[in-house]
């Protein structure tokens, strides 16, 4: 099948601005025969810290928030399903707490799962919630996928556990401030034996500024498709080494642009 990594620079706790680009994206990606788009790590706020523990009533979100209705609209519309990051409201099932959570919507535009971030990183820590270790999986259109969220991935046995579990393609939204990190991926994906999807970030957040360079690599490390610094959005097939890819274009995809 046809997947997607997308990045942009999203505009600082706005919200409705953010969700409104990613729709945009959405419809892009899918025009080029997307069935899946990833985006990076808190891109609905921007990676703001002390703006979101300052007022996380305002910030966070569950996955039917109506601020969220872009998105989900863009996905029955294109007939695309989407992965979404954003500060979520309490651990999945609980009440209280603040997560880093990952909803992923099918192209009904209804809830195919939600994965809260297990291995928090730095000031994290004090601001929000552990997701449980468990979770982050979920099957589309006949491929197994696993969900991972930027500091889950210094970790090797969370991919490791993603091959174990029979996922063939895993999906990482993050918010990598040096290109060096993004280069981690292609050995992921060859050490593993999984393909490989990371949608980075873009610009600057409260701890950093993230320098892009999202992209997607086959399983045996080759990479298929790469962003630069800028926004927009690369696509690939996935998942033909589980002999279930769908019919399509072979090798890299130009990136939708930047702009």
């Amino acid at each position: 099948m046809i997947v997607a990594t997308a990045q942009f620079p999203p505009a600082p706790l706005d919200i409705a601005a953010n969700a409104a680009r990613m729709a945009t994206l959405l419809a892009e990606a899918a025009g080029r025969g997307a069935e899946l788009v990833v985006f990076a790590e808190l891109t609905l706020t921007n990676y703001e810290l002390d703006a979101i523990a300052a007022a996380p009533e305002e910030y966070t979100l569950a996955p039917d928030d109506a601020r969220l209705a872009p998105v989900r609209d863009a996905c029955r519309t294109a007939g695309v399903a989407a992965v979404v990051n954003c500060p979520g409201v309490g651990p999945a099932g609980t009440a209280d707490g603040m997560t880093i959570s990952s909803f992923v919507y099918g192209p009904d535009g209804a809830l195919l799962t939600r994965y809260d971030k297990h291995h928090l990183h730095g000031r994290e820590n004090g601001l929000f919630t552990a997701g449980p270790e468990a979770g982050g999986r979920f099957t589309f259109r006949g491929l197994k996928f696993a969900l991972a969220t930027c500091y889950d991935n210094a970790f090797p046995e969370v991919a490791e556990r993603a091959a174990a579990d029979g996922c063939q393609v895993y999906l990482a939204s993050s918010f990598h401030d040096e290109v060096e990190r993004t280069e981690q991926y292609a050995a992921k994906a060859r050490d593993h034996g999984i393909d490989v999807l990371l949608a980075n970030g873009v610009g600057p957040g409260s701890d950093g500024v993230a320098c892009g360079y999202s992209g997607i690599w086959a399983a045996d490390g080759t990479c298929l498709a790469r962003l630069a610094d800028g926004a927009g959005a690369a696509v690939a097939e996935v998942g033909r080494a589980a002999g279930r890819a769908a019919a399509g274009p072979e090798g890299v995809r130009e990136p939708v642009g930047n702009r």
